[in-house]
């Protein structure tokens, strides 16, 4: 039984993560997905809950043909203890699939073995750049699951961005 670790702060959860997750269904058994800085929400950078962000990943995924777990995961403020943190949290898993430098820099100290996907239209399938798109009004939709604009509208997701990118002045 092989399990791939995969974590994100899926704010907003969209395409780019979607293609990952579904390139890794074709290399492992099961999936254990972190919903990282899981403490973090209502600001500009973080505007979703991490209830929101399971919701978005759980209805994403409904077609998945592999058993995945969504594991909400809180920051801890000193890298050298995350990975132990972040096993504590999850099931066991074998492999971790990240492209971001520093989870791959923790987990190989850490002996775990790491493969980093290629980012799937990275520029494109930006959480910074959908919640731009949002904040300027611009289409967004596009760039995430058909799910997830269910979700964002749901929770009133970009009227809660714009509100909390306001400014009191």
């Amino acid at each position: 039984m092989s399990r791939g670790f995969y974590v994100g702060r899926f704010q907003p959860y969209h395409n780019g993560h979607q293609t990952v997750l579904e390139q890794m269904a074709c290399r492992v058994d099961e999936i254990v997905i972190g919903v990282g800085s899981a403490q973090v929400s209502h600001t500009v950078a973080n505007p979703f809950t991490a209830g929101e962000r399971v919701l978005m990943l759980i209805r994403s995924l409904s077609s998945l043909q592999c058993p995945f777990y969504v594991i909400p995961i809180e920051d801890v403020q000193r890298n050298a203890l995350w990975v132990s943190h972040v096993r504590s949290m999850t099931p066991p898993f074998d492999t971790v699939y990240s492209a971001n430098p520093l989870v791959v820099q923790l987990f190989t100290e850490a002996g775990v073995s790491v493969r980093s996907p290629a980012m799937h239209e990275r520029l494109t399938y930006s959480g910074t750049a959908i919640r731009q798109r949002m904040l300027d009004g611009e289409p967004w939709e596009c760039l995430v699951p058909p799910a997830v604009v269910d979700v964002i509208r749901e929770i009133h997701g970009v009227e809660r961005l714009r509100q909390i990118a306001g400014s009191d002045q």
